[in-house]
């Protein structure tokens, strides 16, 4: 059958629809890393590496401990490290595996993630030859389970204006670690509270008087017996409000001393006579430089929260596909949720942003090993992949959490039992959309960036493209004010909802909305910025618009997606599977157009029937997409010991079949129900 039948109507199929290619969809999804992730998944169906509901702290602290053991002992640790260490240089396969343990419980996922690749990870790229012979190896072998105290009391996202002090003593040729205030106490640590033998902490280096901003360093901080060691103090966070199988906790130094060496000095070192030298002059781009080495985690957990909403989707949909309530009619069969139109509202849009985000994080992934693996670690590759993480990791773990519970509603009361798991992941997934860097405060970072590039776009412009740009403000100023734009809508709008929304189903009009968007919004941003610096009053226009800066990144990381899922759809071979995967990236794109139809009103973008028309074909491609919807989430490929839901084991089918079975046994007589009278009831005229 040819890609030209599967048209806008299903009639010309003869009301038939396409067929999906489920094996080969399931593997495409996989990614570059398949083998690796379907090992990691052989690790994550395994009950040794999976989370036990009902655990209390101190027993799940252990049970995670005791897992990241088992780990190391398969060999599961090194793969990003040098083969002098046993790894494999394989920067996006290790993160691959680490997201798929997400299957088996987050507290296990983000615990690695502490121990492997943040603070072995930082010994690796922050430190140097010595560091890596002196302490890498017990890192990796979690001889030493380790700390990343980067987080402060008082300051989590501002790191540079972090608290605590480094300062170098000339006469002993030591650095003596301080934390002056109990804001500038290390918190949230992974590891601080009961597990961790040594930190990688961040301090304000000073030497010579002179603050040379953050640097990291070495520091234990117990004994072998677990007690602190001197100058070091601490606490347990205790119970939170997920990831209980994470020992996290505070550190605060009391004037602790460690040698000269164990700063770690890739990017700035102290010689024995207190001299500071760096190979980045620049103090601002020295930091910069040091945190983008460690973006890994924001990769991760991009990754990772877009496999929770897999598994969650995978959930729902089964449940969906099974459970029955109310009937149409007396005496018929009840009705399966997933056939109401508003179930399907709520599952089968997220299942398209959910295909968005995995398209998305693969980019992501490749260019993250691209940069780590030395094939493309040029400056402007390695502001690029921090600008995508910055704006990929808070769609997709906000997205995560939404979808979460989206499922968990859909699934009623089963949802809410912790056998079925939504609301464990929920509670979970929750502190993913904070740490690592706060959402709103990396969506800072995106907007920052897009003007920037902005700025760089006129800055190199002749007086001639300066006028052309003028000239097009202008008219789109006029149009957009004068109705003409909406003029123009209203009168080709006129006639069928398919004729509407014939433009809107093609590729190029979708980018052309979706990019058109963020141009205005960063142009509109970038003007009132510029007359506010002129002013003199940057600071505050800056956060008067902090909201629609925030706006304007959601905006270009929601067509980062949609682009990555449209190149994503050059790869499909099979034209029916091309087909289905192409109404699923209709409907990402022309809901996300959907969520923000006020702006496109506002701006004069669609008039209100082609607005009205969004809707009515998004609606059009739910219901045309329902009849995959089970193929499409069991693509993601998480099987019954990696779900751990007992309502997505096919259990809920039984019920049914049984209920029908009972109903349908003409020998077993049933009492006659009393009719019942559903004629309006009308009162007698008054008597006159």
């Amino acid at each position: 059958m040819s890609e030209k039948v599967y048209d806008e109507d299903l009639e010309l199929l003869g009301g038939a629809g396409p067929n999906l290619d489920l094996a080969w969809l399931g593997h495409n999804l996989l990614g570059k890393w398949a083998d690796v992730r379907l090992a990691s998944r052989g690790l994550a169906g395994n009950p040794d590496y999976q989370g036990v509901t009902g655990l209390s702290k101190e027993d799940h602290r252990a049970r995670v401990l005791g897992q990241l053991k088992l780990l190391v002992a398969k060999g599961q640790v090194h793969r990003a490290y040098p083969k002098l260490f046993g790894g494999m240089d394989d920067h996006g396969g290790m993160l691959a595996a680490f997201e798929e343990l997400i299957a088996a419980d987050p507290s296990l996922q983000i615990k690695s993630g502490v121990q492997w690749g943040l603070f072995a990870s930082a010994i690796l790229h922050l430190g140097t030859e010595y560091h890596h012979a002196t302490f890498l190896p017990d890192a990796l072998s979690l001889a030493v389970p380790g700390v990343y105290a980067m987080t402060e009391t008082g300051h989590g996202s501002d790191v540079s204006a972090l608290g605590t002090t480094a300062t170098y003593d000339l006469d002993t040729e030591e650095f003596v670690i301080h934390t002056p205030f109990r804001n500038a106490w290390k918190d949230y640590l992974g590891n601080a509270a009961l597990h961790g033998m040594a930190a990688v902490v961040f301090a304000q280096l000073i030497t010579k008087d002179v603050d040379h901003g953050v640097h990291a360093f070495y520091v234990p901080i117990r004994d072998a017996k677990g007690k602190f060691l001197p100058g070091i103090g601490g606490n347990d966070d205790g119970l939170k409000g997920g990831l209980n199988g994470i020992d996290n906790g505070r550190l605060h130094f009391t004037q602790v001393r460690v040698p000269r060496t164990n700063l770690l000095n890739r990017y700035g070192d102290v010689a024995a006579d207190g001299t500071y030298t760096s190979p980045i002059a620049s103090p601002g781009r020295r930091f910069f430089t040091m945190l983008g080495t460690l973006v890994q985690g924001r990769v991760s957990l991009d990754g990772a929260a877009t496999n929770a909403s897999k598994m969650a989707l995978q959930i729902a949909v089964t449940y969906g596909n099974e459970r029955r309530q109310f009937a149409p009619a007396a005496g018929a069969e009840e009705t399966v949720l997933l056939d109401y139109q508003r179930h399907q509202r709520r599952l089968i849009p997220r299942i398209a942003a959910t295909y968005a985000q995995s398209f998305a994080h693969e980019v992501l992934l490749e260019k993250f090993d691209s940069v780590f693996s030395g094939e493309d670690d040029t400056d402007e590759s390695r502001q690029d992949l921090e600008t995508l993480a910055a704006a990929l990791k808070p769609l997709s773990t906000w997205s995560a959490l939404d979808t979460l519970q989206e499922a968990r509603e859909a699934c009623g009361g089963q949802g809410f039992l912790a056998e079925n798991r939504l609301v464990g992941l929920r509670a979970d997934l929750d502190i993913y959309v904070t740490f690592e860097g706060d959402n709103n405060v990396l969506l800072q970072l995106v907007a920052k960036r897009l003007l920037t590039d902005f700025g760089r776009k006129l800055k190199g412009a002749g007086p001639a493209d300066l006028a052309k740009f003028a000239l097009e403000q202008v008219a789109d100023r006029t149009l957009t004010g004068s109705g003409l734009r909406r003029l123009g809508q209203n009168v080709s709008d006129m006639g069928s909802t398919s004729r509407s929304v014939a433009r809107l189903r093609d590729t190029s009009t979708q980018r052309e909305m979706l990019a058109d968007r963020v141009e205005t919004m960063v142009t509109k941003l970038a003007s009132e910025l510029n007359a506010a610096k002129k002013a003199g009053r940057a600071e505050e226009a800056f956060n008067e618009r902090q909201s629609a800066l925030i706006e304007a990144a959601i905006a270009h990381a929601e067509l980062l997606q949609w682009e990555a899922f449209t190149n994503a759809l050059e790869r499909v071979r099979d034209p029916q599977t091309k087909q289905i995967l192409t109404w699923v990236r209709d409907l990402f794109g022309l809901h996300t157009i959907e969520k923000s139809l006020a702006w496109y009103l506002i701006q004069g973008r669609l008039s209100a029937s082609r607005a009205e028309a969004v809707t009515s074909y998004v609606d059009r491609l739910i219901s045309r997409l329902r009849p995959y919807a089970q193929d499409l989430v069991d693509a993601f490929g998480y099987g019954p010991q990696h779900l751990r839901a007992e309502i997505a084991t096919g259990v809920e089918r039984e019920r049914q079949d049984e209920a029908r079975a009972y109903f349908a046994d003409s020998s077993r007589r049933f009492p006659r129900k009393e009719s019942v009278d559903t004629k309006p009831i009308t009162k007698k005229p008054a008597a006159e």
